[in-house]
């Protein structure tokens, strides 16, 4: 799998502006029969995202940046594509989905605007506790204060699991 081959470095070149949230942790998937895990870094701003992935010895597996409806990837090895959606992109590079237009709303502990999630839990002090969006399950694990800190993602065939260490 792509994570474990990775040996060149990524990192941010995009300048930090008009940033909604900035995070970083961990990152494990699960896909089919395979299992890796590694850092992730992602500054997220209303038009444009830029998140990264590297090994757990922080060398750079790939590079998604978003600049308005357009997201293109880079991965270690130079490859560089573009498309409207990072989830079909992710899977054909990278071999599994990262859903990177929900996703900046689930970080947050919050549904995404569209479509309508089918299933919506929250614990007894009524943050999200699960939801259904999208065709992904998110569980939330644990917060720390108002954030989510681990969440489990789930899509048929696929797991992601996040950690989340620190937030500006």
């Amino acid at each position: 799998m792509l994570l474990l081959a990775a040996c060149a470095e990524l990192g941010f070149v995009r300048p930090a502006q008009d940033l909604e949230f900035e995070l970083s942790g961990r990152i494990a998937v699960t896909y089919r029969d395979e299992a890796a895990s590694g850092n992730i870094a992602w500054r997220h701003g209303v038009h444009d995202d830029e998140l990264l992935l590297s090994s757990p010895f922080g060398q750079g597996i790939a590079r998604f940046v978003r600049l308005r409806d357009v997201v293109t990837l880079t991965t270690s090895e130079g490859r560089d594509a573009s498309a409207p959606d990072a989830e079909e992109l992710s899977e054909r590079l990278l071999g599994f989905r990262i859903p990177l237009a929900g996703l900046a709303d689930w970080v947050r502990g919050r549904e995404a605007p569209a479509p309508a999630p089918t299933r919506v839990r929250r614990d007894a002090e009524g943050r999200l506790a699960e939801l259904e969006q999208s065709g992904w399950r998110i569980e939330y694990l644990e917060y720390a204060g108002s954030r989510p800190a681990r969440m489990r993602l789930g899509y048929p065939g696929l797991e992601l699991r996040l950690a989340i260490f620190e937030w500006k």
